[in-house]
């Protein structure tokens, strides 16, 4: 199955935790791929690509939003949501 594209948008708080590289995998079994990324002091914005079975995708997914990460599936021929 190919990996599902996101775009993730993640507040100022969660800027210094390493929930995509690190947190997803670990907790999730899943292989994020991060494809580009604009960050700042109080905001960043990551399109990653998250590859593994449905369930974890969807649990994981879930766990970013209600960890306060607004997040934003794109679609085959959509690109990535401009701020």
């Amino acid at each position: 199955m190919p990996p599902r594209k996101f775009f993730c948008t993640f507040p100022q708080q969660l800027i210094s935790e390493p929930i995509i590289s690190h947190t997803l995998g670990e907790k999730f079994g899943v292989v994020p791929n991060i494809r580009a990324a604009s960050i700042t002091d109080t905001l960043a914005m990551v399109a990653v690509e998250i590859e593994g079975g449905e369930e974890a995708i969807a649990k994981a997914v879930e766990y970013l939003k209600e960890r306060g990460v607004k997040v934003e599936e794109i679609s085959e021929g959509e690109s990535a949501p401009r701020p």
